[in-house]
């Protein structure tokens, strides 16, 4: 399978739970002539060795992308890679995973009973959804110590966003100009931070929606919880003349709140 194949199928699978995300994709084809690249994806794990890191690089190494970059992000108790290919324009990928032995015992012991339920995978671990059944009462746990956490019980091994890159659009490559083009067409940003995250100074601009409501079953029936959203990645050149290729932990750690609930489902 080919790196833009294999992508174009993730991006299908985050659109079929994700309206939004899809609509604002759409609306920037419309407006720059379908001039729309991908600056990177996303996806969350644990750091179990099943499912870890490693395991959900494996596809895109396999790929031929390689390990660019480590991240720390203490707060919320989780580390991350990226990866990098060698085409110009294949999406960089953002790997995080929750170091799962520093939350309660009960956390651990939820999360470790979704993981006992993953058999014999048929795909790759990027594209198997959520491998395990979970209740609404071991949800609302998790997500009182981490929302990570809940929303990875919730929707597993999907694309946590798409992010498209302001570098590569015709129109609208100031990121504030963007977001004022987003919201005069009815979408809410991610305001925690700001509603850029990151600057010129940093090599990096971020801007993204707040995650739309969507219906995950539980074993308890159907629940409303936050899903997937689309980000906006402006870049700049370093010093050397090269453009920025990494990431802002700072930023990022603004990023991953757009899941949270307590912004999840606003609109402007």
């Amino acid at each position: 399978m080919s790196v833009q194949d294999f992508f174009s199928q993730m991006q299908a699978e985050y659109h079929k739970i994700n309206k939004i995300p899809e609509k604002v994709f759409h609306l920037l084809q419309e407006k720059t002539g379908n001039q729309v690249t991908n600056d990177h994806i996303a996806l969350r794990t644990f750091n179990d060795p099943k499912i870890g890191i490693d395991k959900l690089a494996e596809p895109f190494i396999e790929l031929g992308y390689k390990k660019s970059g480590d991240y720390v992000f203490e707060e919320k108790k989780l580390i991350a890679i990226h990866l990098e290919h060698e085409e110009p324009l294949a999406p960089k990928v953002f790997i995080s995973e929750l170091e799962v032995e520093k939350f309660s015992e009960r956390a651990q012991k939820i999360i470790a009973g979704l993981i006992e339920q993953i058999g014999d995978l048929e795909k790759p671990l990027c594209f198997s959804g959520r491998p395990w059944n979970v209740s609404w009462d071991d949800y609302s746990y998790l997500a009182e110590e981490s929302e990570y956490a809940s929303w990875m019980a919730a929707h597993g091994f999907i694309a946590n966003h798409f992010t498209v890159s302001l570098n590569h659009l015709p129109v609208l490559q100031d990121i504030k100009d963007l977001n004022q083009f987003l919201k005069d067409n009815g979408y809410n940003l991610n305001a925690n931070g700001g509603e850029v995250k990151g600057s010129k100074e940093d090599l990096l601009e971020q801007s993204s929606t707040v995650a739309e409501l969507v219906k995950v079953e539980f074993k308890e029936g159907a629940k409303e919880v936050p899903g997937c959203f689309i980000e906006f990645a402006r870049r700049h050149k370093d010093a050397s003349g090269s453009l920025f290729q990494g990431f802002v932990p700072n930023s990022a750690n603004k990023i991953f709140e757009s899941t949270n609930t307590d912004v999840a489902g606003q609109r402007g």
